[in-house]
């Protein structure tokens, strides 16, 4: 968690931001991040520097000329405004095209950590100095230059915080998912640090960079957990040494095909110490896939977390034909929902967010998914959530799906949200009423149930009652149904009987009320 201090000088230098004219929150964060990269560089250079020190061959980054070592952020940071202006345009982001350039053989944790830069400026080759005024400018690296980067927690919580400002939907549909959502579903899943995990639909990386802190939270020790000055706990994730070079260049993947995005999820994953995440310019659902990315499209992934885009429909000419034969649609959130199915391994996991239309949708397309999550894999729970969770962006009501590949379904488990912990209006202020640690509990009993092969009549005993928010139906119930999955199907409501007064006696009550309305008349009328 950020100190109070921190929070507010990012406030500040966000309004400096907006002041100065620019007003995009997404080209704000850019801005930041491309600030924040020129400071690592700067770091990992004092890293291999004090290697060479001890004897040790390094691959450094920066040219021993004058000119290359100005390129160095503890050497540019205190040029004045207009002189910092032009060399950061002018010199230091050219300097980041060529990043993706330099090759790097050397497997020490040093080199591992410089790799994940480099391939971070990939991304940065068409970086731009949008920050025309010059006191902004100045602020925004005196901001950056106070950051606690050496502090994985610390400085992934400063990109958290970053990242919550974000208040568009881009034109696809995508929006950044709030992260109480993204931790509910990283809980009901439980990724494993031996496992993989991907985002099909990166955006800034919110479901990578939160399974990382939910490992951290998981795997740290007693000695391994403290608290700041602030009450804030903090957790060092020491109990994931013997995984972290799975964990940091083969356990997280995501895709995109919005180069500012990738820009901005590659620092998201390198904040939350992880150095080299495969970030990858990539459109999940077209057929370019099988090409750039043919281990990764089909039967790879234990996990996936995702929260895709619900707008438009694609050009049926460019999608992935393997997608288009699980469901033949134009939709992207089927054919999202397709792709994940194809995308797992055999008993890979996923939970999905999808709009509500998807669970009801009486189309072939929708009945020939649903048909085949529940006829050839394994729907195992729908959590329905309230339509106010991701506002401002937008008022759609969705659920989260989750399935594991293959099998085929015995019953669906179904939770009933009614609140988040959030206002359901655009201001989203912070409530008592939540029902997400309910949701996460209950699953957890529900799962400890199956996986002991427990009777159907246990299960019953414990969700069989539809008047409750979590309930188990039956899959002949729910195929009987045409495979519809929204809750209001099956929920039970029960209604309280209402008992009236014969009219009689109302009359009677009525005609009381006007006996004593007229006597109060008459006593004020002799009182005047």
């Amino acid at each position: 968690m950020l100190t109070g201090q921190a929070r507010n000088d990012i406030d500040k230098l966000w309004e400096k931001f907006w002041t100065g004219g620019i007003t995009n929150p997404l080209t704000v964060i850019e801005q930041i991040s491309y600030l924040l990269f020129a400071r690592m560089l700067d770091m990992q250079e004092e890293m291999g520097e004090r290697k060479a020190a001890r004897g040790s061959t390094v691959t450094l980054i920066f040219p021993t000329t004058p000119a290359g070592q100005l390129l160095r952020w503890k050497n540019f940071k205190n040029l004045s405004g207009k002189a910092l202006y032009t060399h950061l345009k002018d010199n230091v982001y050219p300097f980041f095209t060529q990043m993706g350039e330099q090759p790097n053989d050397d497997l020490s944790a040093e080199g591992k950590a410089l790799s994940g830069l480099v391939n971070i400026g990939e991304y940065m080759q068409d970086a731009d100095l949008a920050i025309k005024n010059e006191s902004v400018l100045a602020a925004a690296v005196a901001m950056v230059d106070k950051l606690e980067l050496t502090k994985s927690d610390t400085k992934g919580d400063i990109y958290e915080y970053l990242l919550s400002k974000l208040t568009t939907a881009g034109i696809n549909g995508q929006f950044r998912t709030p992260r109480h959502i993204i931790d509910a579903m990283i809980e009901l899943v439980a990724p494993l640090p031996t496992e993989t995990v991907c985002d099909p639909a990166c955006g800034t990386a919110g479901f990578l960079a939160r399974t990382m802190e939910y490992l951290n939270r998981t795997y740290s020790s007693a000695d391994g957990t403290f608290r700041d000055d602030d009450g804030n706990v903090h957790y060092s994730g020491d109990l994931l040494s013997e995984y972290r070079e799975h964990i940091n260049s083969q356990m997280f993947w995501g895709f995109d095909f919005d180069t500012t995005m990738l820009r901005v999820s590659s620092m998201n994953m390198l904040l939350h110490g992880v150095s080299d995440a495969n970030i990858l310019y990539q459109d999940s659902l077209s057929k370019s896939i099988k090409a750039n990315f043919p281990r990764q499209e089909e039967d790879f992934f234990d996990v996936i977390l995702a929260n895709p885009p619900f707008k438009g429909s694609l050009d049926e000419s460019n999608v992935n034909p393997d997608v288009l034969g699980v469901v033949k649609t134009k939709k992207t959130e089927l054919l999202f929902v397709a792709h994940i199915l194809r995308a797992l391994k055999l008993g890979g996991r996923a939970a999905v967010i999808v709009p509500d239309g998807v669970l009801f949708g009486s189309s072939n397309a929708h009945q020939q998914l649903r048909q085949s999550l529940i006829e050839n894999n394994q729907l195992e729970g729908i959590v329905s959530l309230p339509s106010g969770v991701f506002k401002p962006y937008a008022g759609v009501s969705t659920a989260i799906l989750l399935f594991t590949k293959g099998g085929t379904t015995e019953r669906v488990w179904f939770y009933d949200v009614q609140a988040d912990g959030y206002s359901l209006d655009d201001k989203r202020t912070p409530q008592e009423a939540n029902d997400l640690p309910q949701v996460i509990a209950r699953w957890q009993a529900y799962r400890a149930l199956v996986l002991a092969n427990a009777a159907a009549e246990t299960i019953a005993e414990a969700f069989g009652d539809k008047t409750q928010q979590a309930f188990a139906v039956a899959k002949a119930e729910i195929a009987a149904n045409k495979y519809d999955l929204s809750i209001n199907r099956y929920k039970e409501v029960v209604y309280a009987e209402e008992r009236y007064d014969a009219p009689k006696v109302i009359l009677g009550k009525l005609k009381a009320l006007e006996t004593e309305i007229l006597a109060n008349l008459e006593e004020l009328e002799a009182m005047l």
